[in-house]
């Protein structure tokens, strides 16, 4: 699909090039590069410096072996990755993501995206990512400890508080992200807030479990009462069960809607009365056992294999929030017919280009992930600013922060759309909103 600029489409054809085989890299960047050709029309300087050609580059790429040691003794070898994409307005900051589906390119699409979602935040933080083919479902506590501490033994040597500061992404939670700041702390003998989602004896921020779920709720109920809705009523169908999907769940519901259905890697459950989510923690925070356990306890909910069907289901609200393109041009056109009128994402980019174009088309309201799913982010750069501070905010003063950042974020998206001809499209506001304000600061440094 060629877009309509004969400059962007030949930076896109030279990304293609350049990373062939890239498939989630490739989609990220032909997004935004669209997004941009009114912007290049109006602001030829962007062109004339070379800022967009620099801006698909990442400005480094650190690619390493992981060797651990298993409960058996047998020595095992994983990738690592870490990619610094972009760091004009402030230090790389994105997470760590432990999945076999993990390669480079996954990495780059993931870090090019934190570019413009930590943009839209306000928040001093450039765009970066890494991970790891490392699997930790299934490895003892051990396992996972020893291959952590040989991941940062490589890592250490490139992040800092001021440089590159990771969090966690799927498959690192608590315990991966405890056993990382730990050895990072031994190695490098200081005490500093160079990881974000730590514990909160240890320098974490109340509020930054929930605050993707959250945040995703607070952009989506402005994008409602934008255009006369809200979540009060509303029928609600969540992809995934993860931190995400989780705190998603709980604060649709404290808007007044009802969540019916959500899943994981395996299938999807439906409750017609309503996910009782104390049900679904207990069992994938505490028993860490599937999903599918939940209809044992609840005799009116349905389990069904293959998680893909969950769009299926009739639904006012539908939020995708467990892994890249995992609802396709089918599901949106499913959705339509069944009469949704909004998807906003929680997962990274969960909608295929077909899906995002049938929803526009429909006339269905929109949210893409790097705006829609920033609440994390958002309020990892919070706990960054705690830590300088060697001080705490409370739940509620967290909260307060992240509730204005998800309403400043959708307004920005919203006015950047509109100021470039193209009102009510929110994956091209945010695309130009993030943009230009990292644009601006590279022009500013001059060729970097």
């Amino acid at each position: 699909m060629m877009i309509q600029d004969a400059y962007l489409n030949g930076v896109m054809e030279r990304v293609i090039a350049r990373n062939p085989a890239e498939p989630e890299f490739h989609q990220a960047v032909r997004e935004v590069l669209t997004s941009l050709v009114p912007v290049v029309a109006a602001r030829p300087e962007y062109v004339r410096e070379g800022v967009i050609d620099c801006l698909v580059e990442p400005e480094r790429i650190i690619k390493f072996r992981v060797p651990w040691v298993d409960d058996q003794g047998i020595v095992q070898v994983n990738r690592g990755f870490r990619v610094q994409f972009n760091s004009a307005i402030g230090p790389y900051k994105g997470g760590l993501r432990f999945h076999p589906s993990v390669y480079e390119g996954i990495i780059k699409f993931l870090g090019f995206e934190q570019i413009f979602k930590n943009s839209l935040t306000g928040l001093p933080i450039g765009g970066g990512k890494g991970g790891s083919d490392f699997d930790p479902k299934g490895k003892s506590d051990g396992e996972v400890m020893r291959f952590c501490q040989s991941f940062m033994t490589e890592l250490f040597k490139y992040i800092g508080p001021d440089t590159d500061v990771p969090a966690g992404d799927i498959g690192v939670g608590a315990r991966e992200i405890g056993y990382l700041f730990g050895h990072y702390k031994r190695l490098r003998n200081e005490f500093t807030g160079v990881l974000t989602g730590k514990g909160l004896t240890y320098g974490g921020s109340l509020a930054r479990t929930e605050a993707t779920g959250y945040g995703l709720c607070y952009f989506t109920d402005n994008m409602l009462r934008d255009h006369g809705r809200s979540f009060e009523g509303a029928t609600v169908v969540i992809s995934g069960s993860g931190n995400v999907a989780t705190y998603a769940c709980q604060k649709a519901t404290a808007f007044g809607a009802k969540v019916v259905a959500m899943s994981d890697s395996n299938g999807y459950v439906y409750d017609p009365n309503g996910i009782d989510l104390a049900l679904i923690k207990r069992i994938k925070e505490v028993e860490r056992k599937r999903i599918s356990e939940y209809v044992k306890e609840k005799s009116a909910a349905q389990y069904h294999e293959g998680c893909r069907d969950i769009w299926q289901i009739p639904c006012d609200i539908a939020l995708p929030c467990a892994t890249q393109n995992e609802l396709d041009g089918a599901a949106a056109m499913t959705l339509i017919k069944n009469g949704c009128y909004a998807v906003a994402e929680g997962a990274n980019m969960p909608c295929t280009p077909e899906a995002v174009s049938a929803l526009q088309a429909a006339g269905v309201l929109f949210a893409p992930a790097k705006a829609a799913n920033a609440g994390g982010v958002a309020t990892s750069a919070l706990e960054m600013s705690q830590n300088s501070m060697r001080f705490y905010w409370t739940f509620e003063e967290v909260d307060e922060h992240l509730q204005r950042i998800m309403r400043d974020l959708y307004h920005n998206a919203s006015q950047a759309a509109a100021q470039y001809g193209m009102a009510g499209d929110l994956v091209a506001g945010a695309n130009i909103a993030g943009f230009l304000k990292v644009a601006d600061a590279m022009l500013a440094y001059g060729v970097v």
